[in-house]
C-alpha cells in the first residue's frame, strides 16, 4: 500500500523568519529554509549550531510565543484515529504533557541521558509524547512497528541494549516471552487502561508525574534516535540520527499548511503509473513522488510546479547532488543504469545519519570515492530525472538477464485481480534464480481457481513487459510484510526464499 501524505508535522502558525530570529537570538545561525539556501547548506558553508534540541529550542519557543500573544493558534499536533477519537494540543499543552512524560522516564523508569528506549506503539498520542520526552531527557528513542514478532523484538532489545521498552496489551506477551534473554532490559512500560504484572502502567505514572522539567542541553551531533532499517542481507541495521540531522535536516518536511487537499506526496515505495493515473482520475490531483532513505532523508523528488514524468522519482532534492555512477565511482551518461549516489566533499552533509551503530564496516561500505552509495539502482535521463530500478541486491539475474522487481510489480498491479505485490528472486537449479511474485488479491477474486489465475497473471506480465521478466513462481498471500513506514520488506521475503531465516 502506498502512503499518500499531506504533511503538517508540528505545524507552526509563525513564519520561517520568526524561527530564524529565535535561533539567531540563541547564537544559532539557522537561515530560513528556502530552496536557494540548500545548496550552501549542502556544501556545509552555512554553520550548523553547536547545540540544538528540537524540544527546547523550537517547541518551547513556540509555546512561549503562544503565551505572549494570548490568542488562539493552530494546533501543534492534531490527532484523529478515524473512529471518532480526536486530540488537539497547543504548543503549551504539548510542552506541559511531554514534560510530565520526561519525568516518568527519568523517575520511575530510571532512564538517564544516553540510555536507549524501544517504543512499539500504534500511532496514538502517547507515541509523540514519548518521542518529545526523549528529546527533553537525552534518552535515545528507538521506534518499532506493531507488526514485530517476539523474535524481532528480542533481536532489537539485544542489539540496541535498550534499558526500557514501551508497548501495548497486544504485544506485551511477546515481550514477556523474550525478556529473560535480554540482560539489558530493566523496565517494561505498558500503555493500557488495565494493569499487568511486572509492568509499569503509563497512565498511572503520567497522572502522578510533575510537569516541572528542565530540558537537557544537547549538541547537534548527539544521538537522538535509532531506526532499525531492513537490509538486503543479514539482520536490520541500526541507523543513528542526531539532534541536528533530524531536528534541522528534516525541517522542510513540516513546512506544508493545507486547509484543503491541494498537493499530494508519496514516499516509501515507487508509485506505479497505474496508481498515479487512478489517483488523478478520482481527485484531479497529481502525486508528487519523493525518494529518500532513513539514512539521509529525501534524496530526490517531484517538487511542486515541476513537470511530472510518471514512473520517475523526480530530480535531486537540495542540498544533494545526485548522480548515477559505476562500480569505480565514475559518473555515467544519461540513460545508463548504475548506482544512485550522492556526491560528498570533505565534510558529510549535516543531514546524513551519524553511523550504523556497532557496525563500522557497514558504515564505511557506503562510501565510494566522493560518493555516498544509496544501495539503489537506477538511471538519469537527459532532463535530470531519476528512474528507479530496484535495490542493488534486489535486481534479479535469471539466465543472464537483469530484471528489476519494480518493472514486474508495475505490470502486475495493472491486472484487476491484484491489490499489491512484491517481487523477489527465488533459487532455481537451471537458471540460478528466477522471478517470484507474492501477490495480494482483491477480496472479490480470492475464491477463483488460483492455479488458473496464476497462469493468467503470468500471461499478463508477458504482454505488458519483456517476456523473460514474467514471474515463474507466484504465491498468493493475505498481506505483505512492511516496515513502520509502510515500505515492503522484500529482504524478509527473499531471505525466506533462500533459506536464510
Amino acid at each position: 500500500m502506498k502512503i499518500l501524505l499531506e504533511i503538517q508535522v508540528l505545524r507552526s502558525p509563525w513564519s520561517i523568519q520568526t524561527l530564524y530570529r529565535l535561533f539567531h537570538q540563541c547564537r544559532k545561525t539557522f537561515a530560513p529554509l528556502n530552496l536557494s539556501d540548500y545548496e550552501a547548506i549542502g556544501r556545509c558553508e552555512q554553520e550548523v549550531p553547536e547545540y540544538f534540541n528540537f524540544a527546547g529550542d523550537v517547541l518551547d519557543k513556540w509555546s512561549q510565543i503562544e503565551k505572549e500573544r494570548k490568542e488562539p493558534s493552530n494546533p501543534a499536533l492534531w490527532w484523529i484515529n478515524g473512529k471518532g477519537g480526536e486530540r488537539k494540543w497547543s504548543f503549551e499543552e504539548l510542552g506541559f504533557e511531554s514534560r510530565k512524560v520526561a519525568n516518568v522516564l527519568s523517575g520511575p523508569c530510571g532512564l538517564q541521558r544516553g540510555d536507549r528506549i524501544i517504543v512499539i506503539l500504534p500511532r496514538i498520542p502517547e507515541w509523540w509524547l514519548l518521542n518529545t520526552a526523549c528529546m527533553r531527557t537525552g534518552v535515545v528513542f528507538i521506534p518499532g512497528t506493531t507488526q514485530l514478532t517476539a523474535k524481532d523484538i528480542c533481536y532489537r532489545l539485544l542489539a540496541s541494549k535498550a534499558k526500557c521498552i514501551v508497548t501495548i496489551d497486544e504485544l506485551a506477551p511477546a515481550v514477556d516471552s523474550v525478556a529473560s534473554k535480554c540482560q539489558f532490559l530493566k523496565t517494561k512500560l505498558i500503555v493500557s487502561e488495565s494493569r499487568r504484572a511486572e509492568w509499569l502502567n503509563f497512565s498511572d505514572l503520567f497522572k502522578a508525574a510533575s510537569a516541572v522539567h528542565n530540558c537537557v542541553k544537547t549538541r547537534s551531533q548527539d544521538p537522538m534516535t535509532i531506526y532499525f532499517t531492513s537490509g538486503t542481507t543479514g539482520f536490520p541495521k541500526m541507523v543513528e540520527h542526531s539532534y541536528g540531522s533530524f531536528g534541522l535536516g528534516f525541517f522542510i518536511c513540516g513546512r506544508y499548511a493545507f486547509k484543503t487537499l491541494k498537493h499530494c506526496l508519496s514516499g516509501g515505495e515507487p508509485v506505479n503509473p497505474e496508481v498515479m493515473e487512478q489517483w488523478k482520475s478520482q481527485t484531479g490531483l497529481n502525486i508528487y513522488e519523493a525518494y529518500g532513505q532513513t539514512e539521509v532523508g529525501m534524496i530526490c523528488g517531484n517538487m511542486k510546479g515541476m513537470k511530472i514524468k510518471p514512473g520517475s522519482l523526480g530530480k535531486a532534492a537540495p542540498p544533494y547532488d545526485v548522480q548515477i555512477i559505476d562500480e569505480k565511482g565514475s559518473v555515467l551518461p544519461p540513460g545508463k543504469e548504475g548506482d544512485i549516489a550522492i556526491k560528498i566533499d570533505a565534510k558529510r552533509p549535516f543531514t546524513f545519519f551519524t553511523r550504523y551503530v556497532d557496525d563500522p564496516v557497514k558504515t564505511a561500505s557506503t562510501i565510494r570515492g566522493n560518493f555516498y552509495i544509496t544501495g539503489d539502482r537506477g538511471s538519469m535521463d537527459e532532463d535530470g530525472y531519476i528512474w528507479f530500478m530496484g535495490r542493488s541486491d534486489d535486481v534479479i539475474i535469471s539466465s543472464g538477464y537483469r530484471i528489476g522487481p519494480f518493472e514486474v510489480e508495475s505490470a502486475l498491479i495493472e491486472h484487476p485481480a491484484v491489490v499489491e505485490s512484491a517481487v523477489v528472486s527465488s533459487p532455481d537449479p537451471i537458471r540460478g534464480e528466477v522471478v517470484k511474485a507474492f501477490v495480494v488479491l482483491s477480496p472479490s477474486l480470492k475464491t477463483q481457481d488460483l492455479k488458473k489465475l496464476a497462469c493468467e497473471l503470468q500471461d499478463h506480465v508477458k504482454k505488458v513487459t519483456a517476456p523473460y521478466k514474467y514471474p515463474r513462481k507466484i504465491e498468493f498471500v493475505e498481506q505483505l510484510p512492511k516496515t513502520i513506514t509502510g515500505k515492503i520488506r522484500r529482504s524478509e521475503l527473499r531471505n525466506k526464499e533462500w533459506g536464510q531465516i
